[in-house]
């Protein structure tokens, strides 16, 4: 399978082209839903499917509510099948810091 086409911008802080996109999926699937544009998104749901994508993203450790309520609305799901947005139920200064 061939590397999906991302915007460089979103992985500002690596090496984007030593970038594993099997071993670093979730690192990569996390940064594209919270950085990532549209195109970004459908390449990266094109490249991983919906079922890894909805994996990753349930059991992330921190998203941005917005990519939340994305992952929710494309993946038909509920915000407390989110591990991060129920951890922040926990703690108010969750999303303080984004």
């Amino acid at each position: 399978m061939s590397k999906p086409v991302l915007n460089k911008r979103i992985f500002w802080d690596v090496n984007f082209e030593a970038l594993d996109y099997d071993k670093k999926a979730a690192f990569i699937i996390e940064r594209v839903f919270e950085r990532g544009d549209v195109p970004d998104i459908r390449a990266c749901r094109r490249h991983y499917g919906d079922e890894k994508i909805r994996d990753v993203l349930t059991k992330a450790k921190w998203l941005p509510l917005t990519a939340i309520y994305l992952a929710c609305a494309l993946f038909n799901n509920e915000l407390t099948d989110y591990r991060c947005y129920n951890t922040a139920q926990l703690d108010t200064t969750y999303w303080l810091h984004y």
